[in-house]
């Protein structure tokens, strides 16, 4: 027999072992998220292309090149989400969230699409939970999101030593127009080595060069100017805030002055939590980027709302996963809690009319029972493979008996139970 098709390029089937570890994360993000003040917010996965164009920025990588965008059958361009933040900040402000209470604390889980080259931990499908505040202008609010994410990485089992928050500060527009000019003057004498997409940069938006994956181009960012040095006094006084409200709260960080960010809608504060695997290489450029975040001031009145301050941040799902593999603990794959063999009819009914009433038990008991037709021996052998914690045989001795003998598959331990008592069944 020939498959007919796979899975299209950089997309991932997610096993029901890979399904455990992604519903342990996001469970544990919304958890999370829900003791800081956040609410769930669940957006279209498909938006109107312009959503994106006016937020992310048409300079980007992800707008022109990387964007799922089609038109839908009356001629109206929509494009699959290639992150969330856009879509929440839309959602917010044709809905009337604003008019609430401020801050406004959203969090989400949602695919997102990106046309990109596929290699291990990227995908072309993939999921990120994501944390939004509207309506507060301070470092304290920037300094919370990170403790949000830090929160979550440690009761994932994530050791504090295996990552690093990479903080800087890409200032004001004002800022960023005289280091956007200084960019500009210092590539300019590199010109003729750079790549094909960095001379549309140049012209368009120089800071996108630090964000070009090329090595060849990578050789030139060492000796750029610097953010940090253009950052004018109340940018500047804003940054030290965030550095100190981390230290307040013993949260370790490194200021890298070379973040700068793939999306244009960021402004002053961005950060990235970078996984490093130091048995694979020491060399500090080399890193796993599982989250990143930042202030994006200006995105609301560019989407049509009021002037509103917004921060926050997404967390990659598959990248997470892939850190927890590396570094945490996750739970042990889901067994059921009991396997019920019978033989009979009579006995067959009795045992699916029990497994529903433990399933329907608050908390759910995994309760299996055959529902092929095997004999009691192959049940048995099936009950061992999926591996049951307690099983029992029923047959009519059993039912007319009212007991049966419960057994602890690991111990081998067996314990006689009333029948009628359904609190006895799990052991």
């Amino acid at each position: 027999m020939t498959l007919i098709t796979k899975a299209p390029r950089g997309t991932l089937d997610k096993l029901p072992s890979d399904t455990l570890k992604c519903r342990v994360i996001e469970e544990n993000a919304l958890n999370t998220a829900v003791a800081y003040g956040y609410r769930e917010i669940r957006t279209p996965v498909f938006e109107h292309t312009e959503l994106f164009k006016r937020s992310v920025g048409d300079t980007t990588d992800i707008v022109q090149k990387e964007m799922y965008t089609f038109d839908d059958k009356k001629g109206r361009s929509l494009t699959l989400k290639p992150e969330g933040t856009a879509c929440v900040a839309r959602a917010a402000i044709e809905n009337g969230l604003f008019n609430e209470a401020l801050p406004l604390k959203l969090c989400y889980i949602t695919n997102c699409y990106r046309y990109e080259a596929p290699q291990s931990g990227r995908y072309r499908e993939f999921s990120q939970f994501g944390a939004e505040v509207y309506g507060a202008d301070t470092p304290l609010c920037d300094v919370e999101l990170i403790a949000l994410a830090h929160n979550i990485f440690e009761k994932l089992g994530i050791p504090a030593n295996a990552y690093t928050i990479e903080i800087n500060s890409i200032g004001c527009p004002e800022c960023r127009r005289l280091y956007q000019d200084a960019l500009k003057k210092y590539y300019e004498g590199f010109k003729d080595k750079l790549c094909g997409d960095c001379h549309e940069r140049l012209e368009r938006n120089p800071m996108r060069l630090l964000d070009c994956k090329n090595p060849h181009c990578g050789e030139f960012k060492s000796n750029a100017p610097v953010i940090l040095d253009y950052n004018c006094s109340s940018c500047a006084e804003f940054f030290t805030g965030v550095k100190a409200g981390l230290d307040a709260l013993s949260i370790p960080y490194k200021v890298n002055a070379r973040i700068v960010r793939g999306l244009d809608y960021y402004t002053n504060t961005v950060f990235e939590f970078i996984y490093r695997d130091s048995s694979k290489s020491t060399d500090e450029s080399f890193g796993l980027v599982f989250g990143a975040g930042g202030r994006y001031n200006g995105l609301i009145k560019e989407l049509g709302g009021s002037d509103t301050a917004a921060s926050g941040f997404a967390l990659g799902i598959e990248r997470l996963t892939t850190v927890i593999d590396k570094t945490g603990v996750f739970p042990l794959p889901q067994k059921p809690d009991i396997y019920i063999a019978t033989i009979g009819e009579r006995a067959a009914i009795f045992a699916l009319k029990t497994a529903q009433e433990l399933r329907r038990r608050e908390p759910s008991i995994w309760a299996e029972c055959d529902i092929v037709g095997r004999s009691v021996k192959a049940q048995m052998r099936f009950a061992d493979k999926i591996g049951a914690r307690f099983s029992m045989v029923i047959g009519d001795n059993e039912l007319d008996n009212g007991t049966a003998v419960l057994k602890n598959m690991a111990t081998k331990e067996n314990k006689e139970i009333d029948l009628s008592n359904i609190d006895s069944f799990i052991g």
